[in-house]
């Protein structure tokens, strides 16, 4: 079943209408979904689709080449093309008769095999497929690859594409269409877990409890998650090692390079250059208050992708017990007990995604330009604070509480909000109260009092 992705469907739809030359750029980290959006798009429509390996130049040529030829010439058994040139030469006579689609999905492994391929397709490009019916995609999961080897300024390929599509995970509101069997604090628990990833998602079996599919997927020596970390560090990076105790430093609590240099026991340079190759993976994103300017000293780490994290905090400190075969009792008796704190980073992150949902932004009280985190300096109360949402344009501002709790939220915490509003200068204030369960009858009379407060339950959401 394929879900999602309609606003990427629909702009693929309307360039492929337009029957002239199309130059789509994906990318995106492993896993999101970047094959499966193609191949939904190409389906009924001609198409040759070629997977780049880790291969040499020769032997991609020849699964290139049986990819061209089962294509246009299905049936009949062909020899390879002599060279890259023949090939592209031979896509140059049909697409100027009829639409063609041309995928090379895992490009920079083509790249990597073969560095002329660029200035190649750049050449066949500006010499015959600019006029011609082709619609060019080219998709890696190398984000750093793709984002400078293809639209980058010093690329051949710059300037020649008509679109790039960055493709993301699932936000909660997506990913709760994969798991429809399932409570929705279970549906929440499930993206946290996934990170919203759509091949994580669907190996989710809705036959089996909550508990049941993460103990398979994590706590298996034979689950699919159990060591799919460590696996996608292999495929992108060539010292995986290091970078372990990077995020392992990050997902115990570590957020500032010094901490986590120190944490993995590496000079802090070398932690900042790892940190860098990790933010361009996707693993780990870099965050500062949302009030500060680019390149803030507040600047922080933290773990992007939530699999990650909840991979590092559970899984890999009880290697050595899942091996053993205890994996279901560590689960039951050590970690369920503490999904519901680990959901606290999970639950502000489906609240901000809440936030923009269009139905949510078209009956705002202003049109917020930027939203986050907050963090900093109390000068009357000589503290560091800390607030789970900011929204906010020049003169309004949106303050966020949220809280992951089985009891009511109560009126304490909408007190302590609106107290954190004197910190900053904008003259309208609203105040936005999350809650996993519900709201005390005093934060109910609260927000009956204060017409700039709302009250949102996770049901509501």
């Amino acid at each position: 079943m394929f879900v999602g992705r309609k606003r990427e469907l629909d702009k693929l739809e309307a360039m492929y209408d337009s029957r002239q030359f199309e130059f789509a750029v994906f990318y995106g980290r492993r896993r999101v979904g970047k094959t499966t959006l193609i191949n939904e798009f190409c389906k009924d429509k001609k198409t040759i689709f070629f997977v780049a390996s880790e291969a040499a130049k020769q032997e991609n040529l020849q699964l290139f080449s049986k990819a061209v030829l089962q294509t246009t010439l299905p049936g009949l058994a062909a020899p390879s093309f002599g060279s890259y040139d023949e090939l592209f030469s031979y896509i140059d006579s049909i697409c100027e008769k009829e639409r063609l689609i041309l995928v090379i999905d895992e490009f920079p492994y083509l790249a990597s095999s073969y560095k002329a391929v660029s200035s190649l397709i750049q050449a066949h490009i500006d010499q015959k497929w600019k006029n011609s019916q082709l619609f060019l995609i080219l998709c890696g999961s190398s984000m750093s690859f793709m984002e400078h080897q293809v639209l980058g300024y010093k690329s051949p390929l710059y300037g020649r594409r008509t679109a790039q599509f960055k493709i993301h995970p699932f936000t909660f509101f997506e990913a709760r269409n994969l798991c429809l069997g399932f409570s929705k604090e279970e549906q929440a628990v499930i993206y946290g877990i996934t990170g919203g990833i759509p091949e994580y998602l669907s190996r989710i079996n809705p036959n089996r409890s909550l508990d049941e599919n993460i103990i398979e997927l994590f706590f298996n020596e034979s689950g699919r998650l159990y060591e799919e970390p460590s696996n996608l560090l292999k495929q992108e990076l060539r010292d995986p090692s290091t970078y372990n105790s990077i995020i392992g430093a990050i997902a115990g609590g570590s957020s500032r390079l010094n901490d986590i240099a120190g944490k993995a026991g590496i000079e802090t340079g070398a932690a900042s250059n790892l940190l860098l190759s990790l933010l361009e993976l996707g693993i780990v994103k870099k965050e500062i208050p949302v009030t500060e300017k680019p390149g803030s000293r507040k600047t922080i780490y933290l773990l992007q992708d939530q699999m990650f994290r909840f991979w590092y905090r559970f899984v890999g400190p009880n290697i050595s017990g899942i091996v053993r075969g205890i994996g279901p009792d560590i689960y039951l008796n050590q970690i369920k007990p503490q999904i519901s704190h680990f959901m606290g980073l999970v639950f502000e992150e489906i609240c901000q995604q809440y936030l923009y949902q269009p139905e949510i932004i078209s009956s705002a009280p202003f049109l917020y330009g930027k939203c986050g985190r907050w963090w900093g300096n109390n000068p009357v109360q000589k503290r560091q604070e800390e607030i789970d949402i900011v929204a906010l344009n020049e003169q309004q501002i949106l303050l966020g509480e949220c809280k992951w709790q089985s009891a009511p939220v109560g009126s304490d915490v909408i007190r302590d909000l609106m107290l954190q509003g004197n910190l900053f200068y904008m003259t309208e204030k609203w105040f936005y109260v999350f809650a996993k369960d519900s709201f005390t009858k005093e934060a109910e009379q609260c927000a009956e009092q204060y017409k700039n407060l709302r009250l949102i339950s996770f049901k509501e959401m």
